[in-house]
């Protein structure tokens, strides 16, 4: 089984990245806002970076290594990458570019046209071998471009955002169809995306990189149920806060009965049902609320939610028939809601409003900071 274990220690003079990325066989996606590292730690891997230290070592190959001043250069290295652009040649039909990648490996003219032949089928386009670039879909640029990098039989697969050109229609259509190759592929994929879908769908691994650091690895169910920082939580879709534990009232005999109380600072607090066992007041702990948890009112509700605040809307966003709220929370901090298009036509959200904002205690997760 292919591993891939590195330290990318990478300084480009006004930013550097320090990561270290060990990933078996399967699909590892690397997420980050823009300038986060995860392009850089690609080229780190390619060797389109030299490494300022650190070390790359793909099964029992070391491609990079700056203790003995090893740096295999990219055409050296059993890799293959794939761009947003497909990057294929306009005057090459589909087979001639996909049988470039092995010929350029030193494969004999036969040898490769029939394995590109072998690859183009494995991701559906056998069909539109004789076609050229201008003659097919984006999605179906896309997935010869993936051919090509695959016919190679790299041990590593560099994939650096390669669905974010597509339509919408189009990137469902093609997501599908790359899950379904790379799950035939025994090699270490590492996939740069800012697409929750994307990484959700595809990867078994999600590692999340800002300023060059990682923040926050795991599995895509362990990243969903705790995220550690407001990027993951954004991502996954969820509000994450910060608080101290302030109080804990110790009366659990109902259902929903406070437990415990977060200061959030600003003089808000939040009211939890439930604390992770072993905290005690003054602990720093995470909470998570689902957008789809939070109720709107335009008036002071006599519901039963512990958590109450009279909030201004940042703004609405509008997807489908659902529409995500957010509301300023505490400085620094929003609180987003998930409500439908008619719930936000009978409330009169717009930006600037002021609204009442609930959530129960029991909707909230909480784990240590």
């Amino acid at each position: 089984m292919t591993r891939l274990e590195s330290r990318l220690v990478v300084d480009l003079g006004g930013f550097d990245l320090d990561l270290d990325l060990t990933a078996e066989q399967g699909v590892t996606a690397l997420l980050g806002p823009n300038g986060s590292g995860k392009t850089t730690a690609l080229k780190g891997l390619a060797g389109l970076h030299t490494l300022t230290a650190g070390h790359v070592r793909v099964g029992g190959t070391t491609w990079a290594d700056t203790a003995a001043r090893t740096h295999l250069p990219p055409e050296r290295r059993s890799v293959g990458m794939v761009l947003a652009d497909p990057l294929l040649f306009p005057h090459l039909s589909l087979l001639d570019n996909v049988a470039y990648g092995p010929r350029s490996r030193g494969m004999r003219p036969p040898a490769a046209r029939s394995r590109a032949t072998e690859e183009l089928g494995r991701v559906g386009l056998g069909d539109l071998a004789g076609r050229r670039p201008a003659q097919v879909s984006q999605g179906q640029a896309q997935r010869a471009a993936l051919a090509r990098a695959l016919a190679t039989d790299p041990e590593v697969l560099l994939l650096d955002e390669p669905l974010s050109a597509l339509d919408p229609q189009t990137r469902s259509t093609t997501r599908a169809e790359l899950a379904q190759r790379l799950r035939d592929y025994p090699g270490v994929t590492i996939l740069v995306t800012h697409d929750a879908l994307d990484a959700l769908t595809l990867a078994d691994h999600l590692v999340f990189l800002d300023g060059g650091r990682e923040i926050q690895a795991g599995s895509p169910a362990e990243v969903v149920s705790r995220p550690r920082s407001p990027y993951v939580a954004g991502v996954v879709g969820l509000n994450l806060l910060h608080g101290t534990l302030a109080a804990d009232p110790g009366d659990t005999s109902a259902p929903g009965t406070a437990r415990g109380l977060l200061d959030l600072g600003g003089g808000t607090h939040l009211v939890v049902a439930d604390l992770p066992e072993g905290t005690s007041p003054g602990d720093e702990l995470l909470a998570t609320i689902n957008p789809a948890a939070v109720t709107l009112y335009t008036d002071r509700p006599a519901a039963s939610a512990r958590n109450l605040w009279e909030l201004t809307v940042a703004a609405v966003t509008v997807t489908g028939q659902r529409a995500r709220v957010r509301l300023h929370l505490i400085p620094g901090t929003d609180l987003v809601a998930e409500v439908t298009l008619p719930a936000v036509a009978e409330l009169r959200i717009t930006a600037g409003s002021r609204l009442w904002a609930g959530v129960k205690a029991t909707e909230i997760e909480v784990y240590p900071s």
